[in-house]
């Protein structure tokens, strides 16, 4: 259920939000106070909740967006000057993995279906082989099609070692690809429920303030 911080938790996790306490350890670093770059840096890869705002640039090519986080790594770059020809030929290859369907990879980000932005979301920020994807409501507005590629896309990154944090207001995507389920409510943790036993009743009051959520909240 929306509106219990969950938004809030991705924002202060991937540097889009001041967080406050002792650390965010993240592969062993503090990423508390780092920048969304520098927590991009950490091994963190992050799929946000508003593609739109967040995800792309939809006057910048689907090539440029594929490399937003990476621009200034030095096989896209040296001494401020973009290298062109390896941004083409990276965006030409994740083009053609990820499905993403467009004339070109000139073509600008917004004029894209949902299903495809997110797509190219998807592929700039597996492409970087992130120790930690932190992916939120990554299926919200796109077509059937898409959202089964997506999610094999998740599972994928799983089976590769990623860690995987799945933000979803979809209860059935959550109990379809999670291995653990933790449920928010009144901005703290209240449960955790390995996914073999989870029992959508009881998800579902627990979102909603019941059980052991008012006890916990008030921990």
């Amino acid at each position: 259920m929306e509106g219990n911080g969950q938004r809030e938790l991705v924002e202060a996790l991937t540097g889009l939000r001041k967080a406050h306490g002792k650390a965010v350890n993240i592969n062993g670093n503090n990423a508390l106070g780092a920048t969304p770059h520098t927590i991009h840096d950490m091994g963190v890869g992050h799929v946000p909740e508003d593609r739109e705002k967040d995800g792309v640039v939809g006057q910048y090519s689907i090539a440029d967006n594929m490399v937003l986080n990476r621009f200034d790594e030095p096989e896209f770059s040296s001494k401020g000057i973009r290298n062109r020809r390896a941004v083409n030929e990276l965006a030409d290859a994740l083009v053609e993995e990820y499905d993403v369907r467009t004339p070109s990879i000139q073509t600008t980000a917004q004029s894209l279906s949902g299903g495809n932005k997110q797509k190219v979301v998807i592929a700039r920020e597996l492409a970087a082989n992130p120790s930690l994807l932190i992916a939120s409501q990554p299926t919200r507005g796109v077509d059937v099609g898409s959202i089964e590629f997506i999610h094999s896309q998740i599972v994928r990154a799983r089976d590769e070692g990623a860690g995987v944090l799945l933000v979803s207001a979809e209860l059935d995507e959550v109990m379809g690809l999670s291995d653990r389920i933790l449920v928010m409510y009144d901005g703290r943790i209240v449960a955790e429920i390995d996914a073999h036993d989870a029992d959508r009743n009881r998800i579902g009051r627990l979102m909603a303030g019941g059980e052991d959520s008012a006890a916990a909240a008030s921990a």
